[in-house]
């Protein structure tokens, strides 16, 4: 059965005629208010905060043996492990080397003896004693100024702590390499002002070598 054609009913909701007055049949129902958009108000840029000064350097205390900062020194036993290891190598070091060279001395112990003779033979050297005849010698000022100071420092912190044998070894060791220094730094200054032309000096050449005591 065809389905009949409902009549078309047109609602007026205007809740005012033409004129602006209130119909009185429009419909009660409030009208619901359009949401009204809000535009965010822009973020103030912020502010960049004035750099805070460093802080002033504490001032540097001066250095304590028993400052918590300081690795702890080593105990007896760690002392004693330490040596004995050293030690064990060491012996076997010489083992090695004189089997590859049969008949080969031991070579002899440490001794005070050996540590000023080997610090003064340096300083001989970097003054220039090592040259052969005819050649120039190679000085070397700074080290071997460092090297006569060593000598100075093991003498003051050895003092009354050596054997009268020691003593003199040592001090006679100071007294030649100061003295050498002494003639190896005279020499150059007036090599140098022969070789500029000053008046009154002598003709110039290599520096003399200095004495070595034996």
């Amino acid at each position: 059965m065809p389905e009949q054609n409902k009549p078309f009913v047109i609602t007026d909701r205007r809740k005012f005629t033409a004129d602006g007055t209130p119909r009185p049949d429009a419909d009660p129902t409030p009208e619901r208010e359009r949401p009204v958009a809000v535009v965010p108000e822009p973020a103030p840029e912020p502010v960049a905060a004035a750099p805070e000064p460093p802080p002033a350097p504490e001032p540097q205390a001066a250095e304590d043996p028993n400052d918590p900062g300081m690795p702890p020194p080593p105990t007896p036993e760690q002392m004693e492990q330490s040596r004995l290891a050293y030690q064990s190598t060491a012996e076997r070091i010489d083992i090695a080397i004189r089997s590859a060279n049969p008949g080969m001395d031991h070579p002899p112990a440490m001794s005070f003896d050996q540590i000023v003779q080997s610090v003064y033979m340096q300083a001989i050297l970097q003054l220039g004693g090592g040259a052969q005849q005819g050649e120039q010698p190679q000085v070397d000022l700074l080290g071997a100024r460092q090297s006569i100071d060593m000598l100075g420092i093991l003498a003051e912190k050895c003092a009354g702590n050596l054997s009268a044998q020691e003593d003199l070894l040592l001090n006679s060791a100071i007294f030649e390499l100061r003295l050498a220094f002494l003639e190896i730094t005279q020499a150059l200054a007036r090599s140098a002002q022969a070789r500029a032309g000053a008046p009154g000096a002598p003709a110039g050449g290599p520096p003399p070598r200095p004495s070595i005591v034996r």
